[in-house]
């Protein structure tokens, strides 16, 4: 089975969000997509104001977080973010939380 491409998928938001919110990256077309997962999660950083933070809702398949994600977003975000690992989720998922500064 072939994963689709990335700009056929639905973008995890379409606007900036002046409050905290969650991005769901935990839906089918990222169970088996890191890459999409990461960039996902990097436009969600991208569209949180300053001031918020965004939960990072990850899929079980990839394991924890911490492993994939956070080198990733510190490479792009630097000093910028602070991430915080919260939990893993009944279903298997993990929660980040990153504060935009």
């Amino acid at each position: 089975m072939t994963a689709p491409s990335h700009d056929a998928v639905e973008p995890v938001t379409d606007h900036d969000h002046d409050n905290s919110w969650s991005a769901n990256l935990e839906q089918p077309h990222h169970a088996d997509d890191e890459e999409l997962v990461r960039s996902q999660a990097a436009t969600a950083i991208e569209r949180t104001v300053a001031g918020n933070h965004v939960n990072l809702v990850t899929h079980a398949n990839h394991g924890h977080p911490e492993t994939y994600l956070f080198s990733h977003l510190g490479d792009i975000y630097g000093d910028d973010i602070d991430v915080e690992y919260v939990q893993q989720c009944g279903c298997g998922g993990h929660v980040t939380r990153v504060q935009v500064k």
